[in-house]
């Protein structure tokens, strides 16, 4: 297995996917139900491998990833051939970016003194989707980027 296994959560939102899934493979209701009562290693398998498909399509559509951590934030642009990441670090008391007030605060004051940019960029060490996925399991959101594209704007200028 490639990436984790969806959750039963995540199965059961899809199951009209996972179902077309057993069909290409030949497999009916009927079928699975048998796979199912003598087959649990089959039963994961399958799981395992529409996991996988899903993953791979949700992975390839992803742009931007946010992750907020405290008083840091880390905005990421997933292009081809870079990952462009800012980090934005405010050193005001008890700052919070998950916190509306704190981040409200920060979109007004993006030139306060007691907050510092970073900016780079790498290339993809591992396959791309892979270090997407890395990147979620460590917290990370998906969003449309207007984020990035704003404080990247804004760093541009400070």
């Amino acid at each position: 297995m490639k990436y984790r296994q969806l959750t039963t959560e995540q199965l059961n939102e899809m199951h009209e996917e996972f179902a077309v899934f057993l069909a290409t493979q030949k497999i009916d209701s009927d079928k699975w139900q048998e796979i199912k009562d003598t087959s649990p290693e089959m039963v994961a398998e399958e799981i395992n491998l529409f996991s996988d498909l899903v993953w791979e399509k949700v992975l390839s559509k992803i742009k931007y990833l946010t992750n907020f951590s405290g008083n840091s934030l880390n905005l990421f642009r997933l292009d081809e051939e870079l990952i462009y990441r800012i980090v934005i670090k405010c050193e005001k008391e008890n700052f919070d970016f998950s916190k509306k007030e704190d981040y409200n605060w920060f979109i007004n004051n993006s030139k306060d003194t007691s907050i510092t940019y970073f900016k780079g960029q790498k290339t993809y060490f591992k396959e791309k989707n892979l270090e997407k996925f890395e990147l979620i399991e460590k917290g990370c959101t998906m969003d449309k980027g207007e984020l990035f594209e704003l404080v990247s704007s804004i760093s541009n200028k400070l």
